[in-house]
């Protein structure tokens, strides 16, 4: 009986150790399996063979699965070497642009085909994007920080510059996911990613990934605290405005967009200032650009502080109306429209006494000369209403246009008459101009 009930004592001692020996085993035998995948797993060359190229992608989901459910955390043993595997298979020398005389992918969309742009080693890449998205949102920022230091980064930033927009926005996400965990780098990502806009700006405007970059900072600005901090206004001013003089501007002017808009939201008084610098850039030949910049002046005109509207009323609706006096119907056609926000329309009847003037006398102009009909259908709408707002003062515009027209029309019968004068003067003094010299000979 007392052999029993010893025997009963002992047993859990010897279980005990016998089961933490077999955990330990078994997280053992997961490490060497995910070092024996990790061997599997070198950078893939486009030469290989397929059969070769598609051993390494089974690889890589096995990888994948067993890095997503990990019956134990994942140690240093094991990290190493699967973010040098990650290093390795993503920071390569990108493929030269297949067009180098383009900007960016959407100055021309039609001269190219997306698909030409599609790397073929993106199903390999693209398991990689997932192992590393994984790694970062699972495991603690203090026990990668070793691994993703600030070369990683900015090798990480260089990779924007890919063609292939698949890679670009699992990029995107990655480098998202590494700003929102990595709280002790932020300052310096943002710093990285504002002088890759800047160097797109002030040196070569070739770059593909300015869309997916402002995608980013749309999330930070959107998370920025009020009153902004003057660094943040400074980006505002400094990057993000002269984003709107580029000829690419088709390929990010949404995302772009949305980024100056939540500036302006969160602080209005920088309204004027978003409007001003858009007015500067605003571009001369490009009606697609023209385009844009009037629906963003449009959407910015709603978040304004009303104390504003007295100081951008003229210069937006002088612009407004070499718009409308455009020759592209397009740009015409979009400028007119404006007229249906009543956001500019109060902003213009503030300050009606100024800028009535250039508006009537815009809107005369497009019904006598425009050739589109469209066009002029639509300027007869517009000046319907503005008649309807104050009708003495556009009766009084007109008359004004009328006087300046006659003066105009008195000044050049002046100078014709004047320059029939001067003619008639040199005809009558031809002869004095072409008679043959005369020679006196002198002899000595």
């Amino acid at each position: 009986m007392n052999a029993q009930s010893n025997k009963s004592k002992a047993s859990p001692k010897r279980k005990s150790p016998t089961l933490q020996f077999l955990f330990d085993l078994d997280s053992n035998n997961e490490n060497e399996e995910i070092l024996s995948l990790i061997s599997h797993c070198t950078f893939s060359d486009p030469s290989e063979s397929p059969s070769n190229q598609e051993l390494k992608r089974h690889k890589l989901l096995q990888l994948l699965s067993v890095i997503k459910s990990p019956k134990k955390p994942l140690n240093d043993q094991v990290l190493a070497p699967l973010m040098s595997m990650i290093a390795d298979n993503l920071f390569r020398p990108l493929p030269p642009p297949s067009n180098p005389s383009i900007a960016s992918e959407s100055d021309h969309p039609d001269d190219e085909d997306p698909i030409s742009k599609f790397s073929r080693m993106w199903s390999h890449h693209q398991l990689v994007y997932d192992i590393q998205l994984r790694l970062v949102t699972s495991i603690d920022s203090k026990t990668l920080c070793s691994y993703i230091d600030h070369p990683f980064l900015m090798n990480l930033l260089s990779l924007f510059q890919s063609e292939d927009p698949r890679e670009r926005e699992s990029l995107k996400n990655v480098y998202h996911r590494i700003y929102l965990r990595f709280t002790f780098y932020r300052a310096f990502m943002r710093k990285s990613m504002s002088d890759v806009l800047l160097n797109y700006v002030f040196e070569n405007e070739k770059h593909c990934g300015i869309g997916e970059l402002l995608e980013i900072w749309g999330s930070i600005i959107n998370g920025f605290a009020v009153p902004l901090k003057e660094e943040h206004k400074l980006f505002l001013m400094r990057v993000l405005i002269p984003l709107h003089k580029t000829k690419g501007i088709q390929a990010y002017h949404r995302q772009l967009a949305y980024c100056v808009s939540q500036f302006v939201q969160k602080e209005p008084s920088l309204g004027g200032i978003v409007v001003r610098g858009i007015l500067k850039y605003w571009p001369l030949t490009n009606c697609q650009k023209e385009v844009l910049l009037i629906g963003e002046l449009e959407e910015l005109v709603e978040n304004l502080d009303t104390d504003q509207y007295r100081k951008l009323a003229l210069p937006l609706c002088t612009q407004i109306t070499r718009c409308v006096n455009s020759w592209s119907s397009q740009v015409a056609e979009r400028a007119l429209y404006v007229w249906n926000n009543e956001h500019f329309v109060k902003m213009a009847t503030m300050e009606i006494e100024e800028v009535f003037p250039t508006v009537v006398e815009g809107m005369e102009k497009n019904i006598k000369w425009h050739w589109s009909k469209s066009v002029r259908q639509l300027t007869e709408s517009v000046k319907v209403m503005l008649e309807e707002t104050d009708s003495q003062l556009y009766a009084k515009c007109l008359e004004e246009i009328e006087v300046r027209e006659s003066a105009a029309r008195q000044a050049e019968i002046k100078r014709k008459e004047k320059w029939d004068r001067i003619e008639m003067a040199a005809a009558k003094n031809k002869h004095r101009f072409f008679q043959p010299p005369h020679y006196v000979c002198v002899s000595y």
